[in-house]
Parts: C-alpha cells; structure tokens; sequence
C-alpha cells in the first residue's frame, strides 16, 4: 500500500466510511495523473476502466481526496473547480491563457516574500495563498503575429498582375 492509499484509508475510517474497490480505483486513477483535472476529466478517465463507476461516486471521492489532503482544488476562470495532486507537492503558483487554457505552473521566491512582508504589514496571519495570473501564452501570441502577418500581405489583383507584365 503506498503512502498516500494509507492516508485516504486513515481519512475514510476517520468518517465512518468504508474502503471500496471504486474509491480505490478514484484514487489511483487520480494518483496516476498529472496536472489539473476536472471532475468530468477523472469520471472520464475512471469510466475506461470501470463503467459501472457513476459521476456522484467520482465526485464524493474527490471530496473525500481534497478532504484528506491528497487533492486540491483550484479554480482557473472557466466556471469549473480542478484538481491537482496535494500530498508531498511543493507549492506553486498558476499563469493561465485566456487564449487556449494552457496552464503554466511556477514558484518565485521573491513573489513568496512580498505576501508574506503584505501580511506582516497588515498584521495578517496568512494560512494559505492562491495566486492565478491571466494572460497570453507564448504560443498563442504567436499564432497571433503569424496571422496577422498573413492577413496584412496585399491581396494580387488582376490589375496589380497585369502591372507586372
């Protein structure tokens, strides 16, 4: 049994629940990912490997998981909660592109100590921070400049054709 199947067996039995062959299958299916899933996303990925698994059961284990400590939600703009793994992940911070969703996870120390001088300054005492910045990747601006570098190039007339001639 790994470690974080240990700490959600500890989790469940603390709230009187049992330990199921779906809630495991939850569990790893979410513990075999990477990145930021929604609740549709892992239901998905849960019902390749068991169709019987309904969306309510997937949606209670991932409270159950978050509960625990082994999942946290997060929230990116687009009406939808995600998940990413919790346990043993060393914090971090969000960009998100408004363009293509793309999600670029980083950690700045320097961001770091300007919270914590923040709350020291209004007597604060932080428990947690969320930090998402909204923007344009890289590569959709990109996509961006090659289009509009397509678009700007002058049409050939027949007249403009004929000139050349």
């Amino acid at each position: 049994m790994t470690e974080e199947q240990e700490v959600f067996l500890k989790h469940i039995q603390k709230e009187g629940l049992k330990r199921t062959g779906q809630r495991d299958l939850i569990l790893d299916v979410f513990l075999s990912t990477e990145g930021h899933l929604s609740g549709e996303d892992l239901y998905q990925l849960v019902r390749e490997k068991d169709p019987t698994v309904g969306q309510t059961t997937v949606y209670r284990t991932l409270r159950l998981l978050t509960d625990a400590g082994l999942a946290r939600e997060v929230r990116f703009g687009d009406g939808r909660a995600h998940y990413e793994h919790n346990y043993k992940h060393e914090h971090h911070d969000h960009m998100i592109c408004s363009e293509c969703g793309k999600i670029i996870e980083f950690y700045s120390p320097e961001l770091e100590a300007i919270q914590d001088a923040m709350a020291a300054k209004h007597k604060f005492q932080l428990t947690e921070h969320l930090l998402r910045m909204i923007g344009i990747c890289a590569d959709c601006r990109r996509e961006k400049r090659q289009l509009g570098a397509q678009s700007n190039k002058p049409a050939k007339t027949s007249a403009a054709r004929a000139s050349r001639r």
